[in-house]
């Protein structure tokens, strides 16, 4: 009984100890005080320059993937390639956008007259991958900068966000979509908490 009782400790231990290195907050500059208060953040995504997977370039991974994917199934990559792009309107965003409301309580979206702009800076993207037997998480890095809406060279302040990570439970995240998107729910939790406790 003992035995069991130190290795459910040990897992508990462990457990917590993964879960909190998982993801990575750093405030780079500035603080968050301005946000104390604000009812509502306009949100916008970039994705300029980044890194995915082993590729130090967007473009040769997609490239590469959608050359692979072509050639198992004609049309198959070109398909992959363009809900690469429509993925982050109609899935990436959203989900960001939910998570990071719910955590902070600040309503986020397309807010034009917000008088704060979260500006979410993609730096690098692990698509994962899903072949039944083996698998890999999603993971983006990415900084966010809030600015004045109405003076974006305002920068109120500069947050690092290392390893938020795409995880579903039940192990049925086949689609690359869907398992980027989840790293994307889990960056804005992570964040809405984040500024929630700093502001």
């Amino acid at each position: 009984m003992k035995r069991t009782r130190t290795s459910a400790t040990f897992l508990f231990l462990l457990f917590l100890s993964v879960s909190g290195y998982a993801q990575r907050i750093k405030l780079m500059e500035g603080n968050l005080s301005a946000l104390k208060g604000q009812k509502s953040i306009n949100t916008e995504f970039v994705y300029d320059n980044m890194k995915v997977g082993k590729f130090d370039k967007e473009e040769e991974y997609v490239s590469s993937k959608k050359e692979e994917l072509n050639k198992k199934e004609a049309g198959k990559g070109d398909k992959w390639s363009q809900d690469w792009v429509d993925d982050r309107k109609e899935q990436f965003e959203p989900k960001f956008n939910e998570l990071f409301e719910k955590s902070s309580e600040i309503d986020a979206g397309p807010k034009t007259d917000a008088k704060y702009t979260l500006i979410f800076k993609t730096t690098f993207t692990e698509p994962g991958f899903n072949v039944g037997v083996w698998r890999k998480n999603a993971e983006i890095n990415g900084e966010v900068w809030i600015v004045e809406t109405a003076n974006k060279n305002n920068v109120i302040a500069k947050i690092s966000i290392q390893k938020a990570l795409g995880r579903t439970f039940g192990g049925y995240d086949f689609d690359t979509g869907g398992r980027i998107s989840e790293a994307y729910a889990d960056a804005g939790k992570a964040l809405g908490k984040f500024i929630r406790s700093e502001s």
